[in-house]
């Protein structure tokens, strides 16, 4: 059984766009003893509305979360703000917390990515996320580090396998905070 479970979320809706590269490139760094998920329903989510009913899609990314121990979140920046669709995922956590004091790794990939990164790093702020200063990264020019679909600049491929490390070592250290608890 897998010790560790992360959760990324990629900010961008293209399967062939700069931040899904990114997170497969993770993916293929992870240690075999982390379980390492990438989100699939951000598409799937329906615009925020705080009723008092829950659409499945919510509920499944909610669940997902909270089964999480750390979340890496990788997002490009349009048109100087956070993409629409992973705002709208973070809108519905709101309310039932399950990015309270979880684990969040930050990578902006992106043209520029300073806006968005500093955007969301207040909206996980207000949702009372962890994000570890090893664990952000602003990637600028993005493409530019990119060769035939894969990450190709050292320095890149150095701050990825760091931030990596930082959100293993924050998740571990959250769920051996949850297990003292239930001691």
């Amino acid at each position: 059984m897998k010790e560790i479970k992360i959760l990324a979320i990629v900010g961008s809706l293209r399967a062939t766009s700069s931040n899904h590269i990114v997170v497969k490139h993770l993916a293929r760094l992870v240690p075999s003893d982390i379980d390492f998920q990438v989100y699939d329903g951000l598409g799937k989510l329906p615009l925020f509305d705080d009723s008092e009913i829950t659409p499945p899609a919510v509920q499944d990314l909610r669940d997902q979360l909270k089964a999480a121990d750390g979340v890496l979140i990788c997002t490009p920046e349009y048109a100087f703000g956070v993409p629409g669709a992973l705002k709208n995922a973070l809108d519905w956590t709101v309310s039932s917390a399950e990015l309270m004091n979880k684990p969040v790794a930050l990578i902006t990939a992106s043209t520029g990515g300073e806006k968005a990164h500093a955007a969301l790093l207040y909206t996980l702020e207000a949702l009372s996320a962890r994000v570890a200063d090893d664990a952000r990264l602003l990637i600028s020019f993005i493409r530019a580090r990119l060769k035939n679909g894969e990450v190709a600049d050292a320095d890149t491929l150095r701050a990825l396998t760091s931030v990596l490390t930082a959100i293993i070592r924050e998740a571990k250290l959250y769920k051996a905070e949850a297990l003292s608890l239930h001691d």
